[in-house]
């Protein structure tokens, strides 16, 4: 029988005190472990998505909300910005890529974020090497009122192509008002996983998210932001010029055009109709551009080079703020997330030493029971050595169980929150997720096994045979 045999038989005749003992390292092993995995998995959400673009154009205020929001779908939108303003930004030299977003409207099944962009937007990386995909059979948004949707979307909502569903006003809790459009969009396309937030966006084409009734923003207010601007920059005032509900007159959009959705020729074009027949679309037209609002406007420079230099041309302006995603993302992290895990790290280690003492102890007190054990052990030709390592190896025993313990546990605790967590934050949590430093976490453990049990071992060993058996 080797040492380690005698040392588990040893565990076991004191299984209940033994199993608490290694319980207690199990559970702040598990702490750690779900704490590493789960710092990790934030740190690779908010990172890699936002890799994808060099920076993110949105109204001035808070640029961390801007991203959180534009590339995380998080919070609300801090504000929109003139779409002239996004056309002149596409037509800077400077500039690969200028993508809009319209954010506003969520689905009514499952509160999923709706963004109104471009066609262009699935064919920029949306991390370095990577492009998004559709699944066999579909296509990306090319027709006003096509939509496209990520594999969340698709999988919770149990939607496919040619699934079709009316957006809700509103992002803030996914229910918005309450006001149901009347606009219908349909499935077109179902994008492979990215294990981005992007899973769970809806993405319809910008032309038909125009087109949505209460989309357009007032004649009044475009042309007074109008002039507010121009006349902060020192130029003329434009003149005013728009799209109002009163200007369509009773033939496009009378009472009774409205309750049968019949709209006159005049007022709109045939292509939506055509592409979505027996659909009832509220169909308001095109829209002037001094009407037209996006979001934010996600940038892709020709150069590195020249990004800093577009980075401050366009703070420089009245209209937006341009910011990288890297940087307030590293920001994020080193002011908050970092000091947060930190604490908790240092923490958690506390309670993995507490539980190493406990072992101390347990062993410890067992030592004054166990005397005449030893006492026969040592009569029957057990060296001191021998004994001394018997409760070392009880000692690793129990710390490398629970320890082990802990890390199935950490883990299974991740793969259990993961869709609660994606549920409910937007962050998609890869439940397999491994972090380096759960390799060193085994050999510590040994280490402090072999710390708690030494002074028990050298009480086992100085254990005097001839006393101990004469009581």
């Amino acid at each position: 029988m080797n040492l380690v045999t005698i040392a588990w038989k040893s565990i076991r005749q004191r299984a209940l005190a033994s199993s608490l003992t290694a319980l207690s390292v199990a559970l702040g092993v598990t702490l750690m472990v779900t704490v590493l995995v789960m710092h990790g998995v934030i740190f690779k959400t908010f990172n890699q998505p936002a890799t994808g673009y060099d920076l993110i154009v949105g109204a001035k205020g808070s640029s961390l909300q801007l991203v959180l929001n534009t590339i995380f779908h998080l919070g609300k939108p801090v504000e929109n910005i003139p779409y002239l303003y996004y056309k002149d930004l596409k037509a800077n030299p400077r500039i690969e890529a200028a993508i809009p977003l319209a954010l506003g409207d969520t689905t009514q099944q499952g509160g999923f974020r709706i963004m109104g962009t471009i066609p262009e937007f699935f064919g920029v990386e949306y991390m370095p090497g990577k492009k998004y995909g559709v699944y066999k059979g579909g296509r990306y948004i090319s027709k006003p009122f096509d939509a496209v949707i990520g594999a969340s979307v698709a999988r919770e909502n149990n939607w496919d192509i040619g699934s079709t569903f009316k957006p809700v006003h509103g992002v803030d809790d996914g229910l918005g008002d309450a006001h149901v459009h009347d606009e219908e969009f349909t499935v077109v396309g179902v994008l492979g996983r990215t294990g981005t937030p992007n899973d769970k966006g809806v993405f319809v084409h910008l032309d038909g998210f125009y087109m949505i009734e209460g989309h357009e923003k007032p004649a009044d207010e475009a042309a007074a932001k109008a002039a507010a601007l121009a006349k902060m920059k020192g130029e003329a005032v434009p003149a005013a010029t728009g799209h109002d509900e009163s200007e369509h007159g009773d033939d496009g959009h009378g009472d009774d055009a409205h309750d049968d959705h019949g709209h006159g020729a005049d007022a709109h074009s045939d292509e939506p109709h055509d592409a979505h027949a027996g659909h009832h679309h509220h169909n308001h037209g095109p829209i002037p551009d001094e009407q037209k609002e996006v979001t934010a406007v996600l940038i892709r420079t020709k150069s590195p080079i020249v990004t800093p230099q577009l980075q401050g041309f366009i703070n420089d302006q009245p209209e937006a703020q341009a910011v990288s995603p890297i940087q307030q993302i590293s920001m994020l992290f080193s002011t908050f997330i970092d000091n947060v895990q930190l604490m908790l790290l240092v923490l958690i280690t506390m309670i993995i030493l507490v539980s190493g003492v406990g072992i101390f102890v347990s062993i410890y007190n067992s030592m004054s029971d166990r005397k005449r054990e030893i006492a026969i052990m040592r009569a029957l030709g057990a060296r001191r050595g021998s004994v001394f390592a018997i409760i070392l190896a009880e000692s690793i025993l129990l710390c490398v169980g629970g320890g082990i313990l802990g890390v199935l546990l950490g883990h299974g605790l991740v793969f259990a929150a993961a869709p609660y967590v994606e549920a409910k934050s937007g962050i998609v949590m890869n439940p397999w997720a491994f972090e380096w430093f759960e390799l060193i976490l085994i050999p510590a453990l040994v280490v402090l096994a072999s710390l708690v049990g030494m002074v028990p071992g050298m009480t086992a060993y100085r254990t005097d045979v001839a006393k101990a058996l004469s009581n």
